[in-house]
């Protein structure tokens, strides 16, 4: 008589540091909150995407790229972008890497830098990958909580800081925030950093919070430093590319540089994606159009939300962090039976909040609205 043999199950090879991460949250799926909701058009608020679309100039580099063919493999190097990105910021391409989004250059840091039992500095409320991509190699994870007006807490930096982490993660400005550090803020961070780590400044926001006189160009502030540094910024947010992934970091060195390419993929960013990016750069226009168009809803729907009662974060990016008063995932979930999908925290301490990005006008009016009614039920 044979035997039906079980399935072999394959949780055993599993790392145990691995099993016990944190899935990363993309925000709900817009087919099925369409599904739910009925919605002729679902309203996507979850992923701080731009409303305004990309450049004419990088639609165009795209049509040209696939006229001519995709059938080879991409410039591993991405040289012509790098020295673009170099030209545009006075750095030399060496210093340059080049990921599938700047979330590609965090992991790429986590391999590269980091051993089992490694302590990074962090801040939180903070973006989930400075947590998720160290804890994946095994290091350990101290996060630093802001003030209760979500501003900087010197002493707690300073305090965490003094027990002398490998890595420090710090986004200027704060993803789920939207706050930003001042120069004098970042400078005394840098100040208290010990130079035998590596700072890392997570600026993939930083085109929305520029017009604002008081924040402070990362690069200006760590040029010179004796110090490993690296600055990373994206195309995804302000330049709307988010849909070909394509982000940078800048390094103190091209020794940094070579130690990640030495952990990268090669081909990890595409040709699309390259050429997209390079158009992108050169269409200033573009930039500052949907920098003043997004500043302009910020403020807008800032006021509309704290006008209504309800604490809003403030915000130097393209979206807002906003304290609902009741538990975050069932607002989320009443928002997507209206079509609506926002990103609702789970984060220790501020379970009570949502964070969604600014789209059109007519949209954000919407969102607000059925936030209001929502949170008008208790």
């Amino acid at each position: 008589m044979s035997r039906t043999l079980e399935p072999a199950t394959s949780a055993s090879v599993v790392r145990r540091v691995v099993a016990g991460l944190p899935a990363y949250d993309p925000g709900a799926d817009p087919d099925e909150v369409a599904t739910l909701s009925g919605a002729a058009r679902v309203i996507k608020l979850s992923n701080n995407e731009s409303p305004f679309g990309v450049s004419p100039a990088a639609a165009e580099a795209v049509r040209l790229r696939l006229a001519r063919g995709v059938s080879r493999y991409p410039d591993p190097t991405g040289k012509r972008l790098a020295e673009a990105i170099g030209k545009s910021l006075t750095v030399p391409a060496e210093r340059i890497i080049l990921g599938n989004g700047s979330e590609n250059i965090l992991e790429l840091l986590c391999q590269a830098v980091l051993d089992p039992g490694d302590l990074v500095t962090t801040q939180a409320p903070g973006f989930s990958l400075h947590e998720i991509f160290p804890r994946m190699v095994g290091a350990r994870v101290e996060k630093v909580p802001v003030t209760a007006e979500f501003g900087f807490d010197a002493a707690a930096w300073r305090h965490a800081l003094a027990a002398g982490p490998k890595l420090v993660f710090l986004a200027n400005p704060c993803n789920p925030t939207g706050a930003m550090l001042s120069v004098g803020e970042l400078e005394r961070i840098v100040a208290d950093t010990s130079k035998s780590a590596l700072l890392v400044l997570d600026e993939a926001y930083c085109e929305f919070a520029r017009p604002d006189p008081d924040y402070p160009d990362g690069l200006a502030v760590l040029h010179g430093q004796d110090r490993p540094w690296m600055v990373l910024r994206t195309f995804s947010k302000a330049y709307g590319l988010a849909g070909v992934r394509v982000g940078f970091g800048v390094a103190s060195d091209a020794t940094l540089v070579q130690a990640l390419d030495r952990v990268r993929a090669p081909y990890n960013v595409n040709q699309l994606a390259q050429d997209a990016a390079i158009a992108a750069l050169g269409d200033r226009a573009h930039l500052a159009d949907t920098v003043r168009r997004t500043g302009r809803e910020i403020a807008r729907v800032t006021d509309m939300l704290r006008r209504a009662g309800f604490r809003v974060a403030p915000s130097s990016a393209n979206f807002v962090f906003i304290d609902t008063s009741c538990r975050s995932d069932r607002v989320a979930e009443e928002l997507h039976r209206a079509g609506i999908i926002v990103k609702a925290w789970r984060e220790p301490g501020y379970e009570n909040f949502i964070r969604a990005s600014l789209s059109l006008p007519e949209d954000n009016d919407i969102f607000v609205r059925c936030l209001m009614e929502i949170c008008a039920k208790g």
